[in-house]
């Protein structure tokens, strides 16, 4: 029996001596699986994660195993951060892998994308320590090919904000004067016709009778009593200085030859309790709450103004100062200011932008699809209202359109310097941003925009440079723009993006290119035929980016690229 004993020992101690002691085997590609395969570009990095399952009886107890991911292409190849696993009798704190029952390890990986990657390799280089010994094993190759769909979000592509102006073709003026009647009378005093009022607004009424660019589309006459006496008498007061008024006005536009003033309308008061609380509220009598308090007390007429002549302590008072003043009849002249027509504007803006006023000029670069005639309006808007941060913005986003993100970047700036607070200029300046990569102050710019329509847009783009998918789905909502079905393809909604890019007002090349790969996308080849021939069509360099694309790697081209 202690024979026996002692020979299991023995075995025993053997074996653990050649596990310990053996190389390790060289790993097989059979032992990996990595997701995505292909590799996928993410933002501008290209993620995976690998996962390997270690047989049993395979790794060594003593070994040290670091896997460095290397991605292989053109002739380079490019590292991800190593990962290091152990077996059982290794003194360390990296993940164990048993000798006898084997293990899963998760390695991750991630490279910054280059488009020569669209051809490669991703390769696991493994690096052994075993007691004294160093050696390195075979590579193993575990995926072919990047896919690289998500770099064609396009900030060039964005729509800046463009500042509105507040230019108005037709303003309405509306000027009034007033006629007062002496208690229970309704004749018009010739000094009344003769107050500075009254001769302003007879000659503005002349004025714009005699000028073309002004129409004058309605004269009123509103005429009152004061709310003291009977409401017979003051009911009939009231129609009769209205009466009286009327003809005063119909004669004058006699004399003065006016014949078009559009509608000539008229309404009486009889009692203005209205404009006698109004004008109590605002007076400086000493009991004026008290009065106050009497009209929210009652609303009968008549009860109200026997109830204010029982103040009789203040009475006096009121038909001194208030009471006066609501024995009137009011002329209003509403006059229609007709600014010019979007035809006059061009011409001036491209011509003689002197001319034009600043809501003007900012008007004009919204009368043109074409930026090139957009950006000489907004560089003379600049010049000439050098303080209006809308000129700079709006020169800005014209610049922006044109490529020219360095006159651009300085245009916002400067708009910024003069309104801070101004949405558009931060969110442009934030595209400039994230144009140069540098999406920490793009997304701070962006924070300064809020409520501004066209941010949503910008944010929807943002996430799509930093690899957040489904938060630039979100954000682009029901945008029709590439980089909105470009959101929607990465996140596998492919209907809606199929009705995006259907909706697009002007497609280019891209749009086409999208519909093309969610033709692939789709298993519908005459789909991705024929979207695929017209990108190529607009534009040729779209052929070279198809043939290494892996979104067709399926499909055959040739009657697309030939």
């Amino acid at each position: 029996m202690t024979r026996k004993i002692s020979y299991i020992i023995a075995l025993g101690a053997a074996l653990a001596l050649s596990s310990c002691g053996k190389k390790l085997g060289q790993f097989s590609s059979e032992y990996f699986t990595v997701n995505p395969n292909p590799l996928e570009v993410v933002g501008e990095q290209v993620p995976s994660t690998i996962s390997a399952r270690i047989p049993e009886k395979f790794f060594v107890r003593n070994a040290e195993v670091t896997v460095t991911p290397v991605l292989v292409y053109n002739g380079t190849e490019t590292t991800s951060a190593p990962y290091t696993f152990q077996g059982e009798k290794v003194r360390g704190n990296a993940p164990v892998i048993s000798y006898e029952n084997g293990g899963n390890v998760s390695i991750p990986a991630n490279f910054l994308y280059q488009p020569e990657m669209a051809n490669s390799e991703l390769q696991l280089d493994f690096a052994v320590t075993q007691g004294s010994k160093q050696y390195v094993l075979p590579r193993v190759t575990v995926a072919t090919g990047v896919v690289a769909t998500a770099t064609l979000a396009n900030v060039k592509s964005a729509a800046p904000a463009y500042a509105a102006d507040a230019f108005q073709r037709v303003i309405n003026n509306r000027y009034t004067a007033n006629i007062m009647f002496l208690i229970n009378q309704a004749n018009i005093r010739a000094s009344e016709l003769k107050t500075d009022a009254m001769v302003e607004l007879r000659n503005l009424i002349i004025a714009a009778a005699g000028d073309s660019a002004q129409v004058i589309r309605e004269l009123n006459i509103q005429s009152y009593a004061s709310p003291d006496g009977g409401i017979d008498i003051n009911e009939r007061l009231a129609a009769q200085r209205e009466s009286a008024t009327t003809s005063y006005l119909r004669d004058q536009l006699a004399k003065d030859k006016i014949t078009e003033f559009g509608e000539l309308t008229s309404q009486f008061t009889a009692e203005d309790w209205e404009g006698f609380q109004l004008l109590v509220a605002q007076s400086n009598i000493q009991d004026k709450d008290l009065i106050l308090s009497v009209l929210s007390m009652y609303k009968d007429p008549e009860q109200r103004e026997r109830e204010i002549r029982n103040l009789s302590n203040v009475f006096e008072q009121l038909a001194d100062e208030i009471l006066p003043q609501l024995r009137y009849s009011r002329i209003t002249a509403s006059i229609d200011v007709v600014g010019r027509s979007d035809e006059e504007i061009m011409a001036l803006a491209t011509s003689n932008p002197k001319q034009l006023s600043v809501e003007e000029i900012l008007y004009a670069g919204t009368l043109t699809d074409d930026n090139a005639t957009r950006l000489a309006i907004y560089e003379a808007a600049a010049n000439q209202y050098s303080n209006d941060y809308r000129t700079w913005n709006n020169l800005g986003a014209a610049q922006f359109a044109a490529g020219n993100y360095n006159g651009a970047q300085k245009s916002f700036n400067k708009a910024m310097s003069l309104s801070g607070a101004a949405a558009e200029p931060q969110m442009n300046a934030g595209l400039c941003q994230l144009a140069d990569g540098n999406y920490s102050k793009a997304h701070q710019l962006f924070g300064g925009a809020a409520g501004l329509n066209e941010l949503n847009d910008a944010l929807g783009l943002f996430y799509l440079k930093t690899g957040d998918n489904a938060a630039a789905a979100r954000a682009f909502g029901n945008s029709k723009s590439n980089n909105a079905a470009l959101a929607q393809i990465l996140t596998k909604d492919y209907s809606k993006a199929r009705q995006t890019l259907a909706s697009i007002d002007n497609p280019d090349a891209t749009t086409y290119y999208l519909m093309a790969v969610l033709g692939a996308r789709t298993n519908n080849e005459q789909m991705l035929t024929t979207n695929l021939r017209q990108a190529v069509r607009l534009d040729s360099s779209l052929a070279d980016r198809a043939r290494q694309d892996l979104e067709f790697s399926g499909f055959n081209l040739s009657k697309a690229l030939n």
